[in-house]
């Protein structure tokens, strides 16, 4: 049997005319003064249905009051407050594009991206860093308020394949690139609601990331509020060891953060929370032991999700068709899935590249500027992502990790998420990142690079050890390399190319 998965579409094309701000805002209508967002924190700040949408649709006309028209490119540059999704949905509002970007980049980092986008309008918190030489007019996140408060505009409504916003992700050619998406990308997420979430309106789900992260913006307030359900985001600097009671003290039905939010998390007791039923999980691949843990603290099961700036989560494990273990879950119900070779999809538990078909309604218009590098992404009729799987009879697919991450170890294919699931046991690690290094010219070993507890400093003869206690020979480490943090991209994910670049810098080297 093939590696594919297609059972049909499981949603009618969105309407025409469409607009995707409106569509996140609609279901709110009928309960107008129902609480969408509450930010928690010591000065808490509430914003029902009614609020939020006049609040959009005040900026929407208020920027275009700036002399923006349709299509034009709106830079965010904002910090995780409320004013990031509300700019963000302004904007789309309005049929501008928003490109929401990191607050931590540098000025030389924004400048790169900057010139790739060309924005007509900068939107920018204080402190933040941005373009050199400016090319636009920056408007301060202070005038927004204004704005929200002045005349509405109605919501822009069109062809819903067109240009709706763009996000930033590492390009295959390691360059940060523009990921352009259509106004349908929020109306494919309607398969995340059975397939992840389990999301009703009466659901309160709280998120730990910040509001200027692309998977609190979707999971954690667009797709809520289009669901007409209660979003719950802690204020900026919450310790995570506060939030296990805040999520019982405000009856949390479902929480969702990165897996290194629930490994702070678990170091605090867990309170009883009668009103949870699940967690939710993604950005980098969840732990089996944090897995564990949890679900022994909490008596809910964590479903975690596979993604990509490119098309958001389309596999995933879910309260109705829970992951079996060891897997990612299931390709969402609705999706066309791969699982390809060289020579097209491969059978049924072999690896190959995982590939989601080009007519995915949450598919990417492609790469601002960057058309070969679009086009270099598929194969036929199929989006590669870059990742190794494998499809079980059952469909479950199992992570083995990036393509280009996998490592070569006495001619055997091991993946890093094994050998980095494996280390993270040890009561020493932190966390820990597996890579293929060369110790000589005719020499490559598997290396573990690892941040240490807190205090602590294992040797590295005590983490061989351990192992060789949990891997097969050829999968273990022979190289351990302490570390103070791990690369990561802006959406959490490790960058292992990163550790590789800097071992062959020199700038990484083992210990005793």
């Amino acid at each position: 049997m093939d590696a594919t998965f297609d059972q049909g579409p499981a949603l009618p094309p969105p309407p025409d005319p469409f607009n995707m701000a409106g569509y996140v805002l609609a279901a709110g209508q009928a309960t107008p003064d129902k609480l969408a967002l509450s930010v928690l924190g010591d000065r808490r700040d509430d914003w029902t249905f009614s609020r939020l949408t006049r609040a959009v649709r005040g900026i929407a006309a208020g920027l275009l009051k700036q002399g923006l028209t349709p299509g034009d490119h709106v830079l965010l540059r904002l910090g995780n407050t409320v004013e990031f999704p509300l700019a963000f949905l302004g904007a789309i509002a309005a049929d501008l594009i928003p490109v929401p970007t990191s607050a931590m980049l540098t000025e030389a980092e924004i400048t790169k991206m900057a010139a790739q986008v060309e924005p007509a309008l900068i939107i920018a918190g204080g402190g933040i860093a941005l373009p050199h030489p400016l090319q636009c007019r920056v408007l301060d996140e202070a005038v927004l308020h204004d704005l929200a408060a002045g005349p509405e505009a109605d919501f822009a409504l069109g062809d819903p394949e067109r240009p709706a916003y763009a996000i930033f992700t590492s390009g295959t050619s390691g360059t940060s690139r523009a990921v352009l998406h259509a106004h349908r990308a929020i109306w494919a997420r309607r398969m995340m609601w059975e397939g992840w979430y389990g999301l009703t309106p009466e659901d309160r789900l709280m998120h730990a990331g910040a509001f200027n992260w692309t998977y609190t913006l979707g999971t954690g307030l667009m797709d809520p509020w289009a669901r007409g359900a209660t979003a719950l985001i802690p204020a900026p600097g919450t310790p995570p060891t506060t939030l296990p009671q805040l999520i019982a003290d405000e009856a949390v039905t479902i929480f969702a953060a990165a897996p290194g939010i629930y490994r702070q998390m678990l170091r605090a007791d867990m309170p009883p929370t009668p009103a949870l039923r699940h967690g939710l999980t993604a950005g980098e691949k969840l732990a089996a032991p944090i897995r564990a843990k949890w679900e022994a603290a909490t008596g809910t099961r964590l479903h975690e999700a596979f993604g990509m700036s490119e098309c958001s989560t389309f596999v995933s494990g879910s309260p109705a068709h829970p992951a079996p273990s060891g897997t990612l879950g299931f390709p969402q119900s609705g999706r066309r899935i791969a699982v390809i070779g060289e020579n097209g999809p491969v059978g049924r538990e072999e690896p190959g590249v995982l590939t989601i078909h080009a007519t995915d309604p949450g598919l990417m218009l492609g790469y601002m500027g960057a058309g070969d590098e679009t086009r270099a992404r598929f194969r036929g009729e199929w989006f590669l992502t870059g990742d190794t799987v494998s499809m079980g009879k059952d469909g479950a697919i199992t992570y083995l990790g990036r393509d280009d991450d996998m490592m070569n170890a006495g001619g055997f294919r091991v993946s890093p998420v094994e050998v980095e699931s494996a280390m993270i046991r040890h009561p020493d690690v932190h966390e820990a990142a597996a890579v293929e290094v060369a110790v000589k010219e005719t020499a490559r070993v598997i290396a573990c690079v690892y941040v240490p507890e807190p205090g602590r400093s294992p040797k590295s003869a005590d983490l061989a050890s351990h192992a060789a206690g949990s891997l097969a020979a050829y999968k273990c480490p022979r190289v351990f390399v302490a570390v103070e943090a791990l690369p990561k991209g802006a959406n959490n994910k490790l960058l292992r190319r990163e550790l590789r670049d800097r071992w062959a810098a020199g700038e990484l080297g083992p210990q005793a």
